[in-house]
């Protein structure tokens, strides 16, 4: 398992878009990708995939909250981090 640690730097957090876009990313990776929010402690992780649309945004990961990116699988550390580009990023909003 490989982990990382980011924070949400967009403005409006992880709204439809950036939701859309972390559940489409997800899908290019074989391994099992988790996120949690570490800024909630009664945040359970939420794992990714095309299906978990919903999930991501009934979280309420805000801007400024700090989250745990994991994987597990053959290609866990690309996945791990090619998300955490994508918050880094702020998913390309301005």
């Amino acid at each position: 398992m490989y982990t990382e640690t980011t924070k949400v730097i967009n403005q409006l957090g992880l709204h439809a878009r950036p939701a859309s876009n972390l559940a489409l990313k997800a899908k290019e990776f074989s391994s099992a990708i988790m996120i949690k929010n570490l800024s909630n402690p009664n945040a359970k992780p939420i794992a990714l995939s095309a299906r978990t649309f919903m999930k991501i945004l009934a979280a309420s990961i805000k801007m400024g909250c700090m989250v745990e990116i994991s994987a597990n699988g053959e290609d866990e550390q690309q996945a791990v981090k090619e998300v955490v580009k994508l918050f880094e990023s702020g998913f390309s909003e301005k």
